[in-house]
């Protein structure tokens, strides 16, 4: 056997290990979050206070704004979505790589649906009003929006992978914090929909990379889009993951149960989780595949490889 081909081998097993790892990291935190969140009396009554804050709201014109945008989120642009990158991928010639892709959402969808009617429950267990005991973890949209992002990175060409997630990254960063401020789910199940898809994604990643689908880039800096996308996406993760927890802290444990700044900070609490979650799992996914070009032909000779 070449050399090229001892350290493309090795390339495909190490990237193989590392999306497997990043998949059962993400399932785990993805218990921890529901564990923490739905299945805690703590837990349940911080969300319950995010979302007495959003009814608190004296405009609600962040609701109002929030309903506009997830009310285009329906089956039809899922379909619609889900063919453009269907076209992607075939227009590539890459078939299985547009199977991964297509794949990321229709899994991510379906196994929160499961998730969500069948196997998580939410117990009662604060004597909450009954209009907050529905079940709503993870949360379909989050879901949909992250898994079309996810979906498009994988089926574009690695040098355009950059340009995909700046084009679409913010919009579905974005929508978590939006189904926060429309009332429809709590931080929770935003945060469980992005580790979710996570793992879905990382996990057909893995497989693709198994089957010898993956190659090694030599990537020339790209001062653009560390600013333009990287950048952002950085800003948003932890201004939001570290404000979010502030908040929580704040309205949980500093102030009394009463106190009536708890409601409006929980509220502002949720809104940064949620988005400081959506960036951090996309900067997660941009972090594993990074130098790493999906489905690409094998060099039909035994020449110096892509690293040469």
């Amino acid at each position: 056997m070449c050399p090229y081909r001892e350290d493309e081998k090795h390339f495909e097993s190490r990237v193989c290990r590392r999306l497997w790892a990043a998949a059962a990291g993400a399932v785990l935190l993805l218990a921890g979050v529901y564990g923490a969140f739905v299945r805690t009396a703590a837990g349940q009554r911080w969300e319950n206070a995010v979302l007495r804050g959003r009814r608190e709201d004296e405009t609600l014109a962040a609701a109002r704004a929030a309903n506009r945008v997830l009310d285009h989120i329906t089956l039809s642009s899922l379909g619609a979505a889900v063919a453009v990158l269907v076209l992607l991928g075939l227009a590539r010639r890459r078939y299985v790589l547009t199977v991964v892709g297509a794949g990321t959402v229709g899994f991510s969808v379906l196994i929160a649906e499961v998730l969500k009617r069948y196997v998580l429950e939410r117990p009662d267990l604060v004597a909450a009003p009954e209009r907050l005991l529905g079940n709503s973890f993870p949360s379909g949209h989050t879901t949909i929006a992250m898994s079309v992002l996810f979906g498009l990175v994988l089926v574009v060409p690695y040098r355009w992978r950059g340009v995909a997630v700046g084009v679409c990254s913010l919009w579905a960063t974005f929508i978590g914090a939006f189904t926060v401020a429309a009332g429809w789910h709590r931080p929770s199940d935003t945060i469980g929909a992005d580790l979710l898809v996570l793992a879905v994604a990382c996990a057909l990643t893995a497989l693709l990379a198994r089957s010898g689908r993956v190659r090694p880039v030599v990537d020339r800096p790209r001062p653009l889009r560390a600013l333009f996308v990287i950048a952002p996406l950085c800003g948003v993760a932890l201004a939001g993951l570290g404000c979010g927890a502030l908040l929580l802290v704040d309205s949980s444990f500093r102030l009394p149960p009463g106190d009536p700044a708890v409601p409006r900070l929980a509220y502002a609490g949720g809104h940064a989780l949620a988005a400081g979650a959506s960036a951090a799992a996309t900067l997660a996914l941009l972090a594993l595949l990074h130098r790493v070009d999906l489905d690409r032909p094998r060099p039909s000779g035994r020449g110096p490889g892509p690293l040469s």
